[in-house]
């Protein structure tokens, strides 16, 4: 059995494709023993797949992007978040997004991540941070959940289904970030261009195994649902509330696909909110490289 480390963000629905081929032993057919190290901090995954501990990652596409524009070796090879699942969750009493004035917003890292497309949403509404609202580096979903509850933040994103849960246990939805931005690549399935160079005998087996994952999602929802339980200790239904949305608007790509459409509206968010000295690059296929996905899809 050949060995894989791939980096992702916490324990939440995101990693649903990846449990699934662990689950239903899609890895192993593949003759793959596949580690999955859950981490607790955005900026922690980007990191391990810079420096070798993990060898992929589902990691926060903004930062492949403010990698390679740096002269880094990170590129997108397959999709994960295409869509945002999120709903911009609030305490009770904090009416619209006008309300978040003076408030604290919970984000997973000031440097990438939720905090561009919190800036954006608020921005449009004429909110401009720091001056009109602070914004708290907490960590991901998880970790805003337990902060939104403490009351030590005012509002912050809540992905399907802790943003049903939410809304069941008192709190309120300012907005759902998608009908404002149809397209946005959250996360992304990542590598290092070097180490899937010099490794296509892991890279593309992990790939055939991704591919029928994404599927194996769509079909098995049973399936899908009993995993998504199990790995995150959500109830049945909170699970396949997420299940229907993240089905209906496509949120996981069926064909484990990059959106370019979404990683070309991340660059412009980018752009309104990093100042980089230099963009090299401006399109979004520039940061992805479809060719191991197409390997792997024309092997299956």
């Amino acid at each position: 059995m050949k060995r894989l480390t791939v980096a992702v963000v916490s324990r939440n629905y995101f990693n649903l494709p990846l449990w699934i081929a662990r689950a239903a032993g899609l890895f192993t057919a593949e003759g793959l023993d596949v580690q999955i190290d859950h981490i607790e901090g955005i900026e922690e995954v980007a990191a391990r797949l810079r420096d070798g501990r993990a060898q992929l990652a589902y990691g926060v596409t903004e930062h492949v992007i403010l990698d390679a524009e740096t002269g880094g070796r990170t590129a997108i090879i397959g999709g994960n978040v295409n869509k945002l699942p999120f709903s911009l969750i609030a305490r009770a009493g904090i009416e619209g997004l006008e309300g978040l004035r003076g408030k604290k917003i919970g984000v997973s890292s000031l440097r990438a991540g939720s905090s561009s497309l919190i800036m954006k949403l608020l921005a449009a509404r004429g909110l401009h941070w720091p001056a009109d609202y602070e914004l708290v580096p907490c960590g991901p979903i998880l970790a805003r959940w337990d902060l939104l509850r403490s009351g030590e933040i005012d509002a912050g994103l809540q992905g399907a289904p802790l943003n049903r849960i939410a809304i069941e246990q008192g709190f309120v939805s300012l907005c759902e970030p998608r009908d404002e931005v149809p397209h946005f690549q959250f996360t992304s399935l990542d590598v290092d261009q070097d180490w899937a160079g010099a490794n296509r005998d892991r890279l593309l087996p992990f790939l055939r195994a991704f591919l029928r994952a994404h599927e194996r999602f769509y079909t098995e929802r049973d399936e899908a649902n009993a995993v998504a339980v199990a790995e995150t200790g959500i109830e049945t239904r909170h699970a396949d509330m997420a299940w229907e949305e993240y089905t209906r608007e496509a949120i996981f790509p069926r064909d484990g696909e990059a959106s370019a459409a979404g990683v070309q509206a991340l660059i412009e968010t980018s752009a309104l909110i990093r100042e980089l000295p230099s963009r090299a690059r401006t399109r979004a296929e520039d940061y992805i490289d479809r060719s191991w996905l197409a390997e792997a899809r024309a092997t299956l």
